[in-house]
């Protein structure tokens, strides 16, 4: 091989590895945009005051509801209590007993209470309910879904939702009997 040749050769060789290192360059280029691109175009809204209330769907835990899932959209109509929670939470565990006591007065008042569990397993939502006598719907959230739709922080969270479906209240940490009781008046259908 003569010396002219090696030349072209290597020249061949680095015009291959500039071609090469420039797809790949372009690859990662466009990786980063789409990346990028999709990232901004990810749902950030945090609902509060005065916006619809977004809907979803879960399975519920609660033995004593003939429901086997609960759709928020179904209660349309009724004014809805929306509370985030979890078995390992003390200040949930503390409002529990008021909201179980309003639940039957309220219910016939065209009122409605969803407890969505943020807990990781069904059994220790089953106990718990079990201890509290509780006979409100408490859907099962442990994939977080509806946990990151609302975009939920501390817990205990609750939304008062009206009938129309609009968001009126939102309460981050424990509810008083009192207070309980006067955002669930502020709720009821007009009609009750």
């Amino acid at each position: 091989m003569s010396l002219d040749q090696i030349k072209a050769t290597k020249k061949g060789k680095k015009r291959n590895r500039l071609i090469f290192r420039s797809i790949i360059l372009v690859i990662l280029l466009a990786a980063i945009v789409y990346a990028l691109v999709a990232n901004f175009q990810k749902d950030k809204a945090i609902y509060g005051v005065g916006d619809e209330a977004p809907d979803f769907k879960l399975q519920q835990v609660n033995q004593f509801n003939e429901l086997e899932s609960v759709q928020l959209s179904d209660f349309k109509g009724k004014g809805v209590m929306l509370n985030f929670w979890g078995t390992w939470c003390k200040p949930c565990e503390e409002e529990m007993p008021y909201m179980q006591k309003l639940y039957p007065e309220y219910k016939d008042k065209g009122v409605e209470i969803i407890a969505v569990s943020l807990d990781a397993t069904e059994f220790v939502v089953e106990k718990f309910i079990e201890k509290y006598d509780l006979t409100f719907p408490i859907p099962f959230d442990n994939k977080s879904l509806v946990r990151e739709l609302y975009k939920i922080g501390p817990i205990p969270t609750t939304y008062f939702i009206n009938p129309e479906g609009v968001i009126i209240e939102k309460v981050e940490g424990a509810l008083t009997l009192e207070k309980l009781e006067g955002h669930l008046k502020d709720i009821q259908p007009a009609s009750n």
